[in-house]
């Protein structure tokens, strides 16, 4: 049985932001989201820099080589944030996340630096897929948080890890799709102040993607809308 994805995508300037500089990527074969860092300019053309980066893995891959060619491309498009950098010295500092999927079918894999976040909805529980590269993440691992404490901590925004053209160390995960999952993949503006549940919930109760999309951006609107949000949502559905 081939799978194939029905997807949407919809980002959000927000209500505090003077410019979105999230940049977003969906397609057949791959989703990608990017929250830019480091001043309006440079955030905006960090993100930018690694989803056109990105954008040729929009293409039949063997399964085997998922990894390697998200692997190729994130070091790519950190390499090209480097060069953008050494261009113009007050472009420094500059950086963002990436979460990402390529999906061909038969297989998937996630690509992710950062805090935006990839969930699997499947049999109505929702689980999330990918690790922040936080400090707060940190604090949790370690025990010295709790999971709800982080999300109101002050320095909940402080990243430990992105794409700046430095070292980076992303994390790749490989799995099986099922008919039947949907998926979640956003910036930090919807997942900072939507809850799990509700998230959960609103997935649960819309079943065309755009419109799960469009209610999760204004749930987000509604909660003060402080960040960019973007939004992919995605169905892995039987071909034809």
């Amino acid at each position: 049985m081939t799978l194939k994805l029905r997807y949407a995508a919809v980002s959000d300037t927000g209500l505090v932001r003077p410019a979105n500089q999230d940049a977003v990527h969906a397609g057949p074969r791959l989703l990608a989201v990017a929250d830019g860092m480091g001043g309006m300019a440079a955030g905006d053309l960090a993100s930018r820099i690694v989803i056109e980066s990105v954008a040729p893995l929009d293409r039949e891959i063997p399964d085997d080589g998922l990894i390697d060619a998200m692997r190729e491309a994130l070091a790519t498009a950190n390499g090209r944030i480097r060069e953008a950098v050494a261009e113009d010295p007050s472009r420094d500092g500059m950086g963002t996340t990436l979460t990402a999927m390529l999906f061909t079918g038969t297989a998937l894999a996630l690509g992710h630096v950062g805090d935006s976040r990839a969930y699997l909805l499947r049999d109505g529980k929702l689980q999330q897929m990918t690790r922040d590269d936080t400090f707060v993440q940190m604090l949790v691992d370690e025990g010295v948080i709790t999971p709800e404490q982080a999300s109101h901590h002050p320095r909940r925004a402080v990243v430990t890890q992105a794409l700046q053209g430095g070292d980076a160390t992303p994390a790749y995960t490989f799995m099986r799709p099922t008919a039947g999952d949907r998926w979640l993949l956003c910036s930090d503006g919807l997942s900072n102040v939507v809850t799990a549940e509700t998230m959960r919930e609103t997935l649960s109760g819309y079943p065309d993607p755009g419109d799960g999309a469009r209610r999760l951006v204004d749930l987000a609107l509604r909660a003060g809308g402080p960040d960019n949000i973007t939004v992919v949502v995605a169905d892995v559905v039987e071909e034809g």
